[in-house]
């Protein structure tokens, strides 16, 4: 793997496996934060030492109270801080010298405030993690379980069961995984580790996940992700866990713009978009859901269904009206519900009453109500048919004792055939509901079936799994999309940033329109037939040769926007025209105080017809390069119709990419037009691919709009392009 996280396994194994905790700032106020740490401690039975640092006291809840690091029996290790914010680097750094291993950091105060003076103090701390190596969970935090360690320094009012489970949570939102943890608990559920990373100045999701990923116990990880500070060490942890066979289950916020600014305001970082996040993720085995309610039934699929999951489902319902409900949940995925096998078919004749639908979904209503024994039998007959991937059972978890129809009893069967038969099954509610305790003390006795509440969400998380699943079985090989660079795309990469003006460390500079058609032209995307002329006789013979009609554009790196200032004429049929063209172009461009260096005049072959299409790459604030391409001219901002690829991209995943646009339906030749090479298109999509690859921090952004794809067997052409370069020096 690129980035080697065995230091990130090895702190957040002391943050979750401390030899003892040290609370800085120990106060018996009652409701305080500091009481309530010291309480989930000594409630859950943490083994090892707990010691009290207050100068001011010489005794805590009844023990004795230590004055500061040297004063401990023995090395701090864990380090909980609960004192102002203004006072934690300085004490965060003599505990580090007196030899902790990992903190905790309660206190706020830092850059989740907004202010200089904030962003400033978490700066300080950074430093001071940096120097001393310890490892952080914190500022701005509200502690962590490591329930096989007996670690509990949540805050939380409500009683914990602290058992080792299959579920890790981790997220910059204390709140959110709090009541993640209540949900999971409510149903049966138990959190083996949930792990508070607040404002992530020390360790960040990235560091927690892999630490998840290599704990045998954990099946699945829930990450609540603000944003993503360190994109290479986020990538490297879910590359770990998709290594594992575990999904990496992210509620990102982010996924519209208002979402990005309170994650600015919140974490103080600058949050990317959810659509660039899936790009990148979603090949390492991540599932971003788009409601915490997705994650729960994700969550309870994988705890007790297990993986892989694949897309043929069968179901029996209690009712005609819940079968149509399945059948309309399944609409928009890539769910299917086979013709039963023949056999199957056969064995449920004789169990099903007239009237019932004996196909997929089957129908049992009253008849496989009379018995428990029909209904098993009619459970065991869709159990054994080779075209169920999944059985999805209508029923819900009874409230109380004696429930009608015997169904305490038809659930241990069930259970009991599901492991027996090592098939899939789930119990599907229509409705979601609360659980009594009789219904969790059954929930917790049938280990073998899932059982989700409503059937439109947990079709989608169990979607998002069938896609986990696909992905992993075609996992690429490390060095899979990468392409071998000819030495004049090296050349002209290095032509190009030598050209470049930089007038700062860290600035961009945009390079002409000849100048970024020369290198795109050199990783093998085309352009129209055109000439750069310096006068307007020298446009006239460039015209002559080219044929008319063409078209005159200004060119200057200084002009990257020439629509808007009138500097591009369509449609020059004759000399005279073009004349015209070139006076009314100056003159647009006097009248819009256009200030830059003229380089001359481009005169370009005029495509006639071909798709409009728009290619790009673009540096998302967190997950860096990112390819797009989709419908493009007018249509990009009417329809945005886009989609986005991360590099290294083969033809194959361009291609893939492609089609997931709209606008790839008029390229395959829509209502009988001519189909467009779609070939062409995914090499345009690789090229741009080897750019991002080769330019890398030297890369801000590269437009093609439009890029024109020909009917039949024609490269595409870029009829306007625009490269941006960025000084990579800070």
């Amino acid at each position: 793997m690129a980035t080697d996280m065995r230091e990130s396994i090895s702190k957040v194994s002391a943050i979750a496996a401390p030899r003892n905790v040290v609370l800085v700032g120990a106060s018996e106020k009652a409701g305080g934060w500091p009481s309530l740490v010291w309480e989930a401690l000594k409630r859950y039975k943490f083994p090892g030492p707990i010691y009290p640092i207050n100068p001011n006291r010489k005794t805590i809840h009844g023990e004795p109270c230590y004055a500061d690091f040297s004063a401990l029996p023995e090395k701090p290790d864990h380090i909980v801080m609960l004192v102002p914010g203004a006072a934690v680097p300085d004490m965060l750094s003599k505990g580090a010298k007196a030899g902790a291993r990992s903190a905790t950091i309660f206190s706020t105060g830092f850059a989740e405030t907004n202010t200089p003076e904030g962003v400033a103090l978490e700066r300080r701390l950074a430093d001071i993690v940096a120097e001393t190596g310890i490892a952080v969970s914190g500022p701005n935090c509200t502690g962590n379980i490591s329930a096989k360690n007996r670690l509990v320094t949540l805050v939380d009012h409500r009683v914990l069961n602290i058992e080792p489970g299959a579920v890790a949570l981790v997220g910059q939102s204390g709140g959110v995984l709090l009541y993640a943890n209540h949900i999971l608990a409510d149903r049966g559920i138990p959190v083996g580790y949930l792990m508070t990373s607040g404002n992530e100045v020390g360790l960040a999701c990235a560091d927690y996940i892999a630490f998840f990923a290599e704990e045998p116990s954990v099946k699945v990880i829930f990450a609540y992700v603000e944003t993503v500070k360190d994109p290479e060490k986020f990538k490297a942890a879910c590359a770990l866990a998709q290594k594992a066979g575990k999904p990496v289950i992210v509620f990102k916020l982010g996924a519209s713009d208002e979402g990005r600014k309170s994650a600015v305001t919140h974490t103080g970082a600058l949050a990317g978009s959810a659509e660039v996040f899936d790009a990148v993720m979603s090949e390492l085995g991540v599932i971003r859901v788009t409601t915490l309610d997705e994650a729960i039934e994700a969550i309870e699929f994988v705890v007790h269904m297990g993986l892989p999951v694949g897309r043929r489902l069968g179901a029996l319902t209690l009712s005609g009206a819940y079968r149509g409900i399945l059948l309309d949940a399944a609409v928009g995925t890539n769910f299917l519900f086979p013709k039963l096998a023949p056999e199957t078919e056969a064995k449920l004749k004789p169990i099903l009453s007239v009237g019932s639908s004996v196909g997929n979904p089957a129908d049992g209503g009253f008849s496989v109500l009379t018995s428990v024994a029909a209904y098993i039998r009619s459970i065991e007959a869709m159990a054994d048919d080779p075209n169920i991937d999944v059985l999805l059972l209508q029923a819900e978890l009874p409230r109380e004792p004696g429930m009608v129809a015997s169904w305490e009893e038809r659930f241990r069967l069930i259970d009991e055939l599901a492991a027996e038969r090592k098939k899939k099954v789930a119990f599907v509610s229509m409705f979601s509901r609360v659980l009594t305790d009789y219904s969790r003390q059954m929930r917790a006795e049938l280990k073998h079936v899932a059982f989700v509440q409503e059937s439109v969400k947990s079709l989608r998380a169990l979607e998002y799994l069938a896609r986990w699943s696909e992905a992993a079985e075609r996992r690429p090989s490390k060095g899979a999309g990468e392409a071998k660079r000819e030495p004049a795309a090296r050349e002209a990469l290095n032509r190009a940033l030598t050209a470049a003006k930089f007038v700062s460390p860290g600035a961009a500079a945009a390079l002409s329109e000849p100048a970024s058609k020369a290198l795109l032209a050199a990783y093998g995307i085309a352009a129209p037939a055109e000439t750069l002329a310096t006068t307007v006789e020298d446009a006239v013979k460039a015209a002559d040769r080219i044929g008319y009609p063409v078209v005159v554009k200004a060119a200057s790196k200084d002009l990257t926007h020439k629509s808007d200032l009138g500097a591009v004429i369509l449609d020059i049929a004759d000399a005279d025209a073009l004349r015209a063209a070139h006076k009314t172009i100056l003159a647009n461009l006097k009248r819009g105080g256009f200030a830059g260096k003229l380089d001359g005049m481009l005169v370009c072959q005029q495509v006639a017809g071909g798709v409009e299409l728009v290619l790009g790459v673009h540096r998302d604030p967190e997950m860096g390069l990112i390819v797009m391409l989709g419908a493009g001219g007018v249509m990009l901002e009417l329809v945005k119709d886009v989609v986005f690829v991360a590099p290294p991209i083969s033809r194959e995943k361009a291609r893939a990419a492609l089609a997931r646009t709209r606008i790839v339906r008029v390229l395959e030749g829509y209502r009988g037009s001519r189909a467009h090479d779609l070939g062409a298109v995914a090499d345009a999509v690789v090229a741009l691919g080897n750019m991002a690859a080769d330019l890398g921090d030297s890369l801000a952004s590269i437009d093609i709009n439009p890029f024109v794809s020909l009917a039949g067997k024609k490269r595409g052409l870029a009829l306007d392009a625009l490269v941006v370069l960025k000084n990579p020096s800070r």
